[in-house]
């Protein structure tokens, strides 16, 4: 750390300082990025103490010291939580599009002045959005609770110029996007994903301009889009981001024909990561009433019955949500089973993979007459019965006796095979007594209606 001195000798050791920190930076094999970037920011912060200690208005020091909370010596401020130019604790740290954060006051000026370049790495910006880093100011906040500092207050409320400089590249982003150079639009994509990925200010833009979500469904983007998995990739990642915890968005997103489209057809890619990100917005798109009828029509639902086939981790859970979403509707319902979901279903509960998930979707399914009959030829009753036994998830135990009870209410031969299992093992009377109350209440009834059936059984 620099000495802070503020007579002759004091800033005679700080130029020695800098000239040994200089002559570090120039010399040093540029391959070691971590080391340049800790030398160049010991030179920036040695700089501005030697600023201090020649300034003629040491009043405007100690004011601008105040504002930020920081007393004469503030060695113990992480170098994390300051701003590179200043040296100062961070008051509105903001992201350059360099990707390093600096505070607003500071940077914006430089900008102003007309600097184009990081000041940290001379990386020329290819804009000047400035994207609040709240991370880090959170941490600082946290730091200066926890040192008993005063946590530091925004000079200037920039927040709608801001939002106007974010809006307007945006604009640049979306128009790049749509470019005829695949490489101009590959890498808007990823702009656009990180964006709406680390920033909610920069997500909520697409809600506020108008023809934002529209623009990212055009046509010649689309079919860009197709002709490369990267770019795939990003944009799919790009439209999860923006509609997630956003009903709005999410709303705009849903009545636009092309957009159901893309979704659809990201879930039939070879990439892992695509499928994944397209499977998370299927299951959102499902939550919307007004969407469940039409998305069985286009053939969502034999869609994702195939993908929980396929099995695979980072998919099979948004499948599962999704499709239990859908078959909240008859017609659904009715689609899942003659495409072959109970077979899916029974294979994935036998082998204990999201059994939670996969009850759930057979409990929808199993008031039809059709789903009965083949839950009853996969063993459904015996593996209904093992999760009674062994499995200590409460909530699959009840999910499992509310399947049985609709089984047996529904068609009462298979009473009698309930019955055989039950005295058996006398896991519902168990279940009666201690199980949640909705669990209860239906293993109640199956023992009473079983008692009913074996009293009629036993009268005729």
């Amino acid at each position: 750390m620099a000495e802070k001195g503020g007579g002759a000798k004091g800033a005679t050791e700080l130029k020695k300082e800098l000239q040994r920190l200089v002559e570090a930076i120039v010399e040093e094999d540029e391959s070691d990025d971590y080391y340049c970037l800790e030398v160049t920011d010991h030179a920036i912060r040695t700089l501005f103490v030697l600023r201090n200690s020649k300034s003629n208005q040491p009043q405007e020091s100690e004011k601008l010291k105040g504002l930020y909370g920081l007393s004469e010596d503030s060695e113990g401020v992480p170098v994390e939580f300051r701003c590179p130019i200043s040296g100062l604790l961070f008051k509105e740290p903001v992201v350059l599009a360099s990707g390093q954060t600096y505070d607003q006051p500071f940077i914006q000026k430089g900008l102003k002045d007309g600097h184009q370049t990081c000041p940290r790495t001379n990386q020329l910006l290819p804009h000047t959005v400035l994207i609040p880093n709240l991370s880090i100011k959170n941490m600082v906040v946290k730091w200066c609770k926890l040192h008993n500092c005063e946590v530091p207050c925004r000079i200037i409320d920039n927040d709608q110029e801001n939002t106007a400089k974010n809006s307007d590249h945006l604009i640049e982003l979306l128009e790049k996007l749509s470019s005829s150079s695949l490489s101009d639009a590959k890498s808007a994509g990823k702009e656009l994903r990180m964006l709406t990925n680390r920033f909610p200010s920069f997500k909520a833009l697409f809600a506020d301009v108008s023809y934002a979500i529209p623009q990212l469904f055009n046509p010649i983007l689309l079919k860009e889009i197709y002709s490369d998995d990267d770019l795939q990739e990003d944009f799919v990642a790009t439209i999860l981001n923006i509609s997630i915890h956003d009903n709005d968005v999410m709303n705009m997103v849903s009545e636009i024909p092309s957009a159901v489209s893309l979704v659809m057809e990201s879930l039939k890619v070879n990439r892992t990561e695509i499928k994944s990100h397209a499977a998370v917005v299927l299951s959102l798109l499902s939550a919307l009433d007004s969407k469940k009828h039409e998305l069985g029509k286009l053939g969502v639902v034999k869609l994702l019955i195939d993908l929980l086939e396929e099995g695979h981790p980072l998919v099979s859970k948004d499948a599962a949500l999704a499709l239990k979403n859908l078959c909240t509707v008859v017609e659904n319902r009715e689609k899942a089973i003659s495409e072959g979901a109970i077979a899916v279903l029974m294979c994935k509960i036998t082998g204990s993979i999201l059994t939670d998930e996969m009850l759930k979707i057979l409990a929808k399914l199993s008031s039809h007459h059709k789903a009965i009959e083949q839950i009853e030829e996969h063993g459904g009753i015996v593996h209904f019965f093992n999760i009674l036994m062994d499995n200590t998830d409460e909530h699959n135990k009840e999910t499992c006796v509310a399947i049985l009870y609709t089984m047996c209410y529904n068609d009462r031969r298979k009473l009698r095979e309930i019955r055989g299992v039950e005295n058996a093992c006398e896991i519902l009377t168990q279940v009666a007594q201690t199980g949640t109350s909705r669990a209860k209440r239906k293993a109640s009834g199956i023992l009473e209606r079983m008692h009913n059936f074996a009293f009629v059984s036993h009268t005729t």
